[in-house]
Protein backbone atom coordinates (compact mmCIF):
# COMPACT_ATOMS: atom_id res chain seq x y z
CA UNK A 1 0.00 0.00 0.00
CA UNK A 2 1.43 3.56 -0.94
CA UNK A 3 2.81 4.91 2.34
CA UNK A 4 0.64 8.68 2.25
CA UNK A 5 -2.66 6.61 1.92
CA UNK A 6 -1.41 4.80 5.03
CA UNK A 7 -0.66 7.39 6.46
CA UNK A 8 -3.68 9.99 5.18
CA UNK A 9 -5.98 6.75 6.91
CA UNK A 10 -4.11 6.82 10.32
CA UNK A 11 -4.38 10.25 10.33
CA UNK A 12 -8.01 10.23 10.11
CA UNK A 13 -8.68 7.00 12.17
CA UNK A 14 -6.59 9.35 15.07
CA UNK A 15 -8.66 11.94 15.03
CA UNK A 16 -12.17 10.19 14.90
CA UNK A 17 -11.12 8.28 17.72
CA UNK A 18 -9.68 11.16 20.13
CA UNK A 19 -13.18 12.45 19.13
CA UNK A 20 -15.49 9.82 20.12
CA UNK A 21 -13.04 8.95 23.26
CA UNK A 22 -12.88 12.97 24.25
CA UNK A 23 -15.03 15.67 22.64
CA UNK A 24 -18.34 14.03 21.88
CA UNK A 25 -18.62 12.29 26.02
CA UNK A 26 -18.33 15.91 26.76
CA UNK A 27 -20.89 17.22 24.49
CA UNK A 28 -23.14 14.35 25.67
CA UNK A 29 -22.73 15.03 29.11
CA UNK A 30 -23.14 18.96 28.73
CA UNK A 31 -26.32 18.47 26.76
CA UNK A 32 -27.47 15.85 29.17
CA UNK A 33 -27.11 18.48 32.02
CA UNK A 34 -29.71 20.63 29.82
CA UNK A 35 -32.60 18.26 31.17
CA UNK A 36 -35.28 16.33 28.92
CA UNK A 37 -33.87 14.60 27.14
CA UNK A 38 -36.89 13.82 25.07
CA UNK A 39 -36.42 17.38 23.41
CA UNK A 40 -32.65 17.87 23.69
CA UNK A 41 -31.26 18.93 19.88
CA UNK A 42 -28.38 19.02 21.33
CA UNK A 43 -27.90 15.66 23.23
CA UNK A 44 -29.47 14.11 19.84
CA UNK A 45 -27.13 15.65 17.43
CA UNK A 46 -24.54 14.03 20.09
CA UNK A 47 -25.22 10.97 19.84
CA UNK A 48 -26.19 10.68 16.29
CA UNK A 49 -22.80 12.21 15.83
CA UNK A 50 -21.18 9.11 18.08
CA UNK A 51 -23.34 6.68 15.69
CA UNK A 52 -21.55 8.60 12.55
CA UNK A 53 -17.92 8.41 14.16
CA UNK A 54 -18.06 4.63 15.00
CA UNK A 55 -19.21 3.75 11.13
CA UNK A 56 -16.49 5.55 9.64
CA UNK A 57 -13.75 4.08 12.26
CA UNK A 58 -15.14 0.56 11.30
CA UNK A 59 -14.76 1.24 7.76
CA UNK A 60 -11.66 2.76 7.98
CA UNK A 61 -10.09 0.06 10.46
CA UNK A 62 -11.49 -1.94 7.44
CA UNK A 63 -9.82 -0.81 4.78
CA UNK A 64 -6.70 -0.39 6.10
CA UNK A 65 -6.76 -4.37 6.42
CA UNK A 66 -7.90 -4.72 3.28
CA UNK A 67 -4.75 -2.54 2.04
CA UNK A 68 -2.46 -4.58 4.36
CA UNK A 69 -3.29 -7.79 2.33
CA UNK A 70 -2.09 -6.81 -1.16
CA UNK A 71 1.21 -8.85 -2.22
CA UNK A 72 2.69 -6.78 -4.29
CA UNK A 73 4.27 -10.17 -5.33
CA UNK A 74 0.45 -11.15 -6.88
CA UNK A 75 0.50 -8.80 -8.93
CA UNK A 76 0.81 -9.98 -12.54
CA UNK A 77 3.93 -8.36 -14.66
CA UNK A 78 2.30 -8.68 -18.55
CA UNK A 79 -1.24 -7.29 -17.57
CA UNK A 80 -3.01 -4.63 -16.43
CA UNK A 81 -3.20 -4.56 -12.85
CA UNK A 82 -2.92 -1.73 -9.68
CA UNK A 83 -0.07 0.41 -9.86
CA UNK A 84 -0.11 -0.14 -13.86
CA UNK A 85 0.47 2.87 -16.34
CA UNK A 86 -1.47 1.98 -19.17
CA UNK A 87 -2.12 4.29 -22.35
CA UNK A 88 -5.58 3.27 -24.52
CA UNK A 89 -6.88 4.71 -27.35
CA UNK A 90 -10.89 5.37 -26.83
CA UNK A 91 -12.50 4.87 -30.65
CA UNK A 92 -15.25 6.83 -29.52
CA UNK A 93 -13.64 9.96 -28.50
CA UNK A 94 -10.75 9.29 -31.16
CA UNK A 95 -8.09 9.65 -28.73
CA UNK A 96 -5.30 8.55 -26.74
CA UNK A 97 -5.62 8.36 -22.67
CA UNK A 98 -3.36 7.37 -20.43
CA UNK A 99 -4.51 6.14 -17.01
CA UNK A 100 -2.84 4.77 -13.86
CA UNK A 101 -4.61 2.11 -11.94
CA UNK A 102 -4.74 2.80 -8.14
CA UNK A 103 -6.52 3.12 -4.86
CA UNK A 104 -10.25 4.51 -4.33
CA UNK A 105 -8.47 6.73 -1.71
CA UNK A 106 -5.85 7.88 -4.58
CA UNK A 107 -8.48 8.09 -7.58
CA UNK A 108 -8.37 11.30 -9.04
CA UNK A 109 -10.14 11.25 -12.69
CA UNK A 110 -8.46 14.96 -14.10
CA UNK A 111 -5.27 13.51 -12.96
CA UNK A 112 -5.56 10.26 -15.11
CA UNK A 113 -5.70 8.10 -11.60
CA UNK A 114 -8.62 5.57 -11.60
CA UNK A 115 -9.29 3.14 -9.44
CA UNK A 116 -9.05 -0.38 -9.91
CA UNK A 117 -12.70 -0.54 -8.59
CA UNK A 118 -14.12 2.23 -11.20
CA UNK A 119 -16.20 1.10 -14.37
CA UNK A 120 -12.81 1.96 -16.76
CA UNK A 121 -10.36 0.04 -13.99
CA UNK A 122 -12.51 -2.53 -13.53
CA UNK A 123 -12.79 -3.47 -17.84
CA UNK A 124 -8.82 -2.70 -17.95
CA UNK A 125 -7.74 -5.20 -15.47
CA UNK A 126 -6.46 -8.47 -16.68
CA UNK A 127 -5.98 -7.03 -20.67
CA UNK A 128 -3.10 -6.66 -21.84
CA UNK A 129 -1.50 -5.19 -24.81
CA UNK A 130 -3.52 -5.28 -27.86
CA UNK A 131 -6.53 -6.22 -26.00
CA UNK A 132 -9.90 -3.78 -26.41
CA UNK A 133 -11.64 -3.17 -23.18
CA UNK A 134 -15.59 -2.76 -23.75
CA UNK A 135 -16.38 -0.21 -20.61
CA UNK A 136 -20.48 0.58 -19.70
CA UNK A 137 -19.65 4.28 -18.02
CA UNK A 138 -22.22 7.15 -17.24
CA UNK A 139 -21.43 8.79 -20.54
CA UNK A 140 -22.57 5.29 -22.19
CA UNK A 141 -20.10 2.25 -23.78
CA UNK A 142 -16.53 2.66 -24.87
CA UNK A 143 -14.15 0.77 -26.34
CA UNK A 144 -10.98 1.21 -24.76
CA UNK A 145 -7.57 -0.70 -27.20
CA UNK A 146 -5.02 -1.04 -25.07
CA UNK A 147 -1.66 0.13 -26.76
CA UNK A 148 0.82 0.36 -23.77
CA UNK A 149 1.26 -1.10 -20.34
CA UNK A 150 3.45 -0.36 -17.98
CA UNK A 151 2.78 -2.02 -14.48
CA UNK A 152 4.18 -1.11 -10.97
CA UNK A 153 6.96 -3.59 -11.03
CA UNK A 154 7.97 -2.19 -14.68
CA UNK A 155 7.86 1.45 -12.79
CA UNK A 156 10.03 0.18 -9.58
CA UNK A 157 12.56 -0.95 -11.46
Amino acid sequence: MPEHIKKKLQEEIKQLEHELAHELPQEIKKAAALGDLSENAEYHMAKQRQVFVNARLGQLKKRMAELALVNLANIPRDRVAFGSTVVVYDTSKDEEIEYKLVTSEESDVNKGLISTTSPIGRGLVGKQVGDVATVVTPNGKRDLEILKLSTIHDEAE
